[in-house]
């Protein structure tokens, strides 16, 4: 048995994915929203399925389903290969939905299905191709989608019950891992971008990478290590966090391109978005799931620097790594996954600001637009896509989840609706070109099925949840959180990311996350009497005084998460209201 303090801290982080836990907001929930429920449970895997079948049909054993014309691409190798360079001649595919599939088929209850794509992966899958991925994508699509499913093909509940599996993709899994190697042989340790299955690392590679592709491979790489007691990937995917730890600027910020040779960066403008999303949020699902201190300070600090110098309002743009000044004031679709990583942390009210922005621009257009310019309140010219991302549906079940705010569910069936809308054709669902028109773009991505089904049918059915603990990959790959994994419990959290509410003996710890505010209620009034309450998002004045001179010695407002303001008496406060 954990001690008691650590289980009550871990019993806070996991509120967020253990739905049995009490919720204030509870009670207020319409108990007609059974039955909406269970209805929109049924559409959403109506969705899925009308997905997979068509894949099934047209497109398997390659790797994803062309919906309009019923025929197929064998993207793994495509996948951020913008340019369309050294595709493979002879390369079949790798079934890449089939694996992307794993752990949907088994949240949708489909065992059976589960089953017999297992055996088939066992006896036919292969790596040994020569074909140049990018190892970011494979790593979280393929590798993650194999450790998730072998840990659900031999977890308790018996999935396999006629089958004669014996760790066939755990193996597979493994055999993926050491093909990645050769890519962290690097004179920083950073990996290269790109690696070919059957041959390493080619001659003449790009050394240029994001900060996600090598600063997001630490929860699948140390998963294989935790399964196979191999530390050599773990191993690998943390020097090369550590390397790139060691490169933020003076302001705990990161760019979004790097040289793994030299360690330079390359692009010095960042946000939360695209290039380096997924770093952020590895950090604290590392933490969660390996139990490192070492991954929450690194968090800690990090996100700090995101709510000083990128926040907004619930806005977040881009600025320099270097100055913190603003570059580029865009929203993109992949930054709608913060509002998640935002519960997890328990700046629920900040979650809320920014999803109820991206809700009012996906129902200006229907859907969530790649990129929309919020200095000039326009699209882009040229990125006016929505390939059927799964992050606004990710963030709208992670806030449910937090508050039983049925707003939400409301939230997801109008997702639901707008692709069933826009985006279900005969052969499948299909990207949108160009949301402006809703012309439809030949591509049904793997994560659709991964992720964006499986994020909407956990909002009306969250069964799969109960009485576990899981963190999701930033593909949705349910990873377990196992104490076994964790080389140290963390007892305590360092004391800024704490709030300590005064009664009337001694300070009780209490988080943002343990109070369960509803979206419309402020912080100030859950109920706590005096007791005050402030997140992760705090950052206090310079001055215990709070006097100030210029703008930069004003933190970020405890309660609302809003940037403070220096008066023209010099003092710092909410004078300006955003």
């Amino acid at each position: 048995m954990l001690l008691r303090n650590s289980a009550l801290t871990w019993m806070f982080l996991f509120l967020v994915i253990s739905p049995a836990f009490f919720n204030p907001c509870t009670s207020q929930l319409d108990h007609r929203w059974a039955s909406r429920k269970r209805q929109m449970r049924e559409k959403v895997r109506k969705m899925f399925y009308h997905a997979y079948d068509n894949y099934l049909a047209h497109a398997f054993p390659h790797d994803e389903l062309k919906p309009l014309t019923k025929s197929f691409t064998d993207s793994l190798s495509e996948l951020g290969n913008l340019k369309l360079e050294r595709l493979p001649q002879d390369y079949n595919g790798s079934a890449l939905t089939l694996v992307e599939s794993l752990s949907s088929l088994v949240i949708l209850g489909n065992n059976t299905e589960f089953e017999r794509a297992v055996l088939w992966l066992s006896e036919n899958l292969t790596f040994n191709v020569d074909a140049r991925i990018n190892l970011f994508e494979c790593n979280i699509r393929v590798l993650g989608g194999l450790v998730s499913a072998h840990i659900l093909a031999t977890d308790s509940t018996n999935r396999l019950v006629n089958s004669s599996y014996r760790n066939e993709l755990l193996i597979l899994a493994e055999d993926l891992g050491k093909r990645f190697l050769p890519a962290f042989n690097t004179p920083t340790g950073l990996p290269y971008a790109w690696i070919n299955l059957k041959y390493g690392v080619m001659l003449n590679e790009t050394t240029e990478t994001s900060t996600s592709g090598c600063g997001s491979l630490i929860l699948e790489m140390g998963a294989l290590s935790r399964l196979t007691g191999d530390p050599i990937y773990e191993y690998a995917a943390l020097r090369a966090l550590r390397k790139l730890w060691s490169m933020r600027s003076s302001l705990n910020l990161f760019g979004t391109t790097l040289d793994v040779a030299t360690g330079e960066w390359l692009e010095h403008s960042s946000g939360i978005g695209a290039g380096v999303d997924s770093f952020y949020e590895y950090l604290f699902k590392a933490h969660i799931l390996f139990g490192k201190e070492e991954f929450w300070r690194m968090f800690h600090s990090a996100y700090l620097a995101v709510q000083k110098y990128f926040r907004h309002g619930p806005w977040y743009h881009e600025a320099d790594m270097r100055t913190g000044k603003a570059t580029y004031w865009q929203l993109t679709s992949l930054q709608a996954f913060w509002p998640g990583l935002q519960v997890l942390v328990g700046d629920i009210a900040a979650a809320n600001s920014s999803h109820r922005e991206f809700f009012h621009v996906w129902e200006r257009f229907g859907v969530l637009p790649e990129r929309y310019l919020l200095d000039h309140q326009m699209l882009h010219p040229t990125e006016k896509y929505y390939p059927l991302r799964p992050e606004f549906a990710e963030s709208t079940f992670y806030l449910y989840q937090a508050t039983k705010d049925s707003w939400y569910l409301d939230v997801g069936e109008s997702i639901v609706n707008s692709l069933n809308l826009h985006t279900k054709v005969e052969g499948g669902y299909a990207s949108v070109r160009d949301v402006t028109t809703m012309q439809l773009e030949d591509h049904q991505h793997s994560f659709f099925l991964a992720e964006t089904c499986k994020y909407l049918y956990l909002l009306f059915d969250d069964s799969f949840l109960v009485n576990r603990n899981f963190i999701f990959t930033t593909e949705g790959h349910p990873l377990p959180v196992l104490s076994d994994w964790h080389e140290r419990l963390p007892e305590t959290y360092i004391p800024t990311n704490w709030t300590f509410a005064q009664g009337e003996k001694q300070p009780s710890r209490a988080s943002a996350m343990s109070l369960q505010v509803c979206p419309a209620t402020a912080l100030n009034t859950w109920g706590q009497g005096d007791q005050q309450a402030e997140s992760a998002c705090h950052i206090p004045d310079a001055r215990i005084d709070h006097r100030c001179l210029t703008e930069e010695e004003c933190g970020v407002d405890s309660t609302t998460c809003r940037r403070r303001s220096c008066s023209m008496a010099g003092y710092c406060g909410l004078w300006l209201f955003i």
